[in-house]
């Protein structure tokens, strides 16, 4: 075999391999570009005046606040059944008789006493249903994402602007209490905070009791603006037993007592949103997309009223992710920079109010401001990043403009305008809507491709007689010692784990404001053994004559006539294995052949294996954390090798031509 076809075969393998990679990537993490610009009271997301009724309010921003304080309380897997309403079974039909059912009672009693002041939503969460991904999106307003890129990669911390570092930078107070996951995401925000460790799903109580310890204590000192309680005994419920469990109607009694306790303390100016991140499968399980997963409950209350209509028959469906610009704007805050969720426009009506076209111009305000503030978003993503549809992208902009203009124009004359109102309000939902569903084609395309491309590269196999193949053993080995020295090093596959100090080495005063050198050491420190055993597998091709026996070969000779029974044995001096790997240069490129693709198979099960779990297991709790970085690693692990075993196998190549043309030169001279 030529040595340049073997290469060019070697390439294409790897790059199948690489596709079968990428394949798996772009369905199974989520990835995007993501934006530190951060939203400001003093820079209004675009040109015109401020909305109606801004302008003159002390300390308004975008909007005048409606609310001075906000009481959140996170129920962590409050699927939106579990605190539906339930109306009578009709006659004949039996009564469902399930655990969860009509638990809440509290919560459905003031949907009935109170209908202006309350309401429940079936809150739609965008997969992947696991709660770190949740509480990025219901605090940014976006579509989650896997790997947070900013200068604090080893950590979780969320970079992108959010509602929790807009309360902070307005001076407001946030208290925390629960799930110590927020301590990772929020570093250093909260002006007090309690919390407590979520990972053991088998303990129902430990969070639930620390929580309810300091909740209303909290809430009566007044010492806050907004309260977040993030309660984990439901979701571990369904984790330990499912939801169809005596244990499941205990902990959502539970949760009932604690939104009636947080009702009778509500003050006029504070608003009570009781939110599930996600929901949870016939098994308690969550992460993936299926319909019980990403419906969860959303009720919202203030002890004035709030809602200008009766309570609906059933439940209207909304984006979790309307959540953020709707309490952005009702607190006085700017939306965050990166939101591409949709107000909320039924609280923003006028409750009392004498002229029919203010509710529908406050409407129209909140969408406009929401508008204007999606619309500079991408048009600031747009410039950074290409993964977004041009043709859509332009179609949508077009479509703000309109509504803009017509926005503009009415509020010129606002009276008797109620039809107009309704049009632009309309225009602008449209456009909303549309850049949500462009953003969730680009960004979360969640699907399980299992790597047929990878299969077919794992699959192809060469198998060629002579002196040269290298048990599989040996490759297995090999690889093996490439993973074991990884570890061996001070290795872990996650990402905080990574020693980041190797950027320094040799550069103790810095690199300037070079990115790739920092990141090269990093990456040589980090995979190093893969690349070493790599390059150096080539050497394998000598295990063979290792293993044989050592010692002179016996040739054996007839003497005298044919029925002459006796030998004589005669010794000869077996030849030096680098000799020896002259007699064949047939075989020893198609050797090298064999032996890439068997490292290149060891290597691609590795990375399959890691696929399958990460698929398997994304209902798991540590997916994110474990599993997906693992996978991370393994594929970042196989580049470097691949490149490595190429590099190797090139130069084995080059010092085989070089003896090659040796040889000859030396028979030349011999023949002279």
């Amino acid at each position: 075999m030529q040595k340049i076809s073997v290469l060019l075969f070697l390439a294409w393998v790897g790059f199948l391999f690489y596709a079968g990679i990428a394949l798996f990537t772009s369905g199974f993490l989520l990835t995007r570009l993501e934006l530190t610009n951060h939203s400001s009271c003093q820079e209004p997301p675009g040109p015109g005046s401020l909305p109606w009724g801004s302008q003159g309010k002390p300390g308004a921003c975008w909007m005048p606040s409606r609310f001075s304080r906000l009481v959140l309380v996170l129920i962590d897997a409050l699927r939106f059944d579990f605190a539906q309403p339930q109306h009578s079974h009709g006659p004949g039909e039996p009564p469902v008789s399930l655990p969860f059912l009509g638990k809440l009672d509290y919560l459905q009693r003031i949907l009935e006493i109170q209908p202006h002041h309350a309401r429940l939503y079936q809150s739609k969460a965008d997969p992947p249903t696991t709660t770190m991904q949740r509480l990025k999106a219901l605090t940014t307003g976006s579509l989650p994402t896997f790997i947070d890129a900013g200068s604090n990669f080893a950590s979780y911390a969320i970079v992108e602007d959010n509602l929790i570092k807009q309360l902070a930078s307005a001076g407001r107070r946030v208290v925390f209490m629960g799930d110590d996951t927020w301590k990772d995401l929020f570093p250093g925000v909260f002006s007090q905070a309690f919390f407590f460790p979520s990972f053991n799903v088998r303990d129902l109580h430990t969070v639930d009791n620390g929580i309810l310890e300091h909740l209303y204590p909290t809430m009566d000192s007044s010492e806050w603006d907004m309260l977040i309680a993030h309660f984990l005994g439901v979701d571990h419920c369904g984790h330990k037993h499912g939801p169809h469990h005596p244990e499941m109607a205990k902990k959502l009694s539970q949760m009932d007592q604690v939104i009636q306790g947080l009702v009778d303390r509500l003050e006029n100016d504070t608003l009570l949103v009781v939110i599930g991140d996600h929901g949870m499968t016939m098994t308690g399980d969550h992460g993936g997309d299926s319909e019980l997963e990403i419906s969860a409950a959303l009720f919202l209350y203030s002890p004035t009223a709030l809602f200008p209509s009766a309570l609906p028959q059933e439940p209207e469906i909304v984006p979790q992710i309307n959540l953020v610009p709707t309490l952005a704007l009702l607190l006085g805050l700017p939306i965050p920079f990166g939101n591409i969720g949709e107000v909320m426009v039924e609280l923003f009506s006028v409750v009392e109010d004498p002229q029919p076209h203010s509710s529908a111009l406050a409407q129209a305000s909140a969408l406009h401001l929401n508008a204007q503030q999606v619309s500079r978003f991408l048009h600031t993503y747009s410039a950074a990043a290409q993964d977004l549809q041009i043709k859509e992208l332009h179609r949508l902009q077009n479509l703000f403009s309109k509504a803009s203009a017509d926005y503009q124009r009415l509020l010129q004359s606002p009276q008797g305008a109620e039809a107009a109102l309704q049009t632009v309000i309309t225009e602008l939902q449209q456009f909303l809507r549309g850049v949500r569903a462009m953003c969730i084609e680009s960004w979360a395309r969640f699907s399980l491709s299992f790597l047929l491309l990878h299969l077919l590269a794992a699959g192809i196999s060469i198998t060629t007689p002579g002196p040269f193949t290298v048990p599989w053993q040996a490759v297995s080995a090999w690889a093996l010692m490439a993973t074991q020295t990884f570890y061996s090093t001070g290795h872990q596959p996650v990402f905080p784990a990574i020693h980041w100090h190797a950027a320094f080495v040799g550069f103790p005063e810095g690199h300037g404001s070079s990115t790739w050198l920092p990141a090269l050491l990093v990456g040589a420190n980090t995979f190093a053994s893969h690349l070493l055993f790599a390059v150096g597998c080539p050497l394998l091709l000598l295990w063979p004559f290792l293993c044989e026996s050592q010692g002179p070969r016996k040739k054996w000779h007839p003497l005298g006539n044919e029925t002459e029974s006796r030998v004589k044995p005669e010794e000869e001096e077996e030849p030096l294995m680098e000799m020896r790997l002259r007699d064949a240069p047939h075989h020893f490129n198609a050797a090298l052949l064999q032996l890439g693709l068997k490292y290149f198979f060891v290597l691609g099960i590795q990375i399959l294996a890691c696929a399958l779990a990460a698929s398997i297991l994304r209902r798991h709790l540590m997916v994110w954390k474990v599993f997906a970085p693992k996978f991370i690693f393994e594929a970042v692990g196989f580049i470097v090798s691949s490149v490595g075993l190429f590099l190797g196998i090139a130069l084995v190549m080059r010092v085989d031509g070089a003896v090659s043309s040796w040889f000859r030169q030396l028979v030349l001279a011999q023949q002279r």
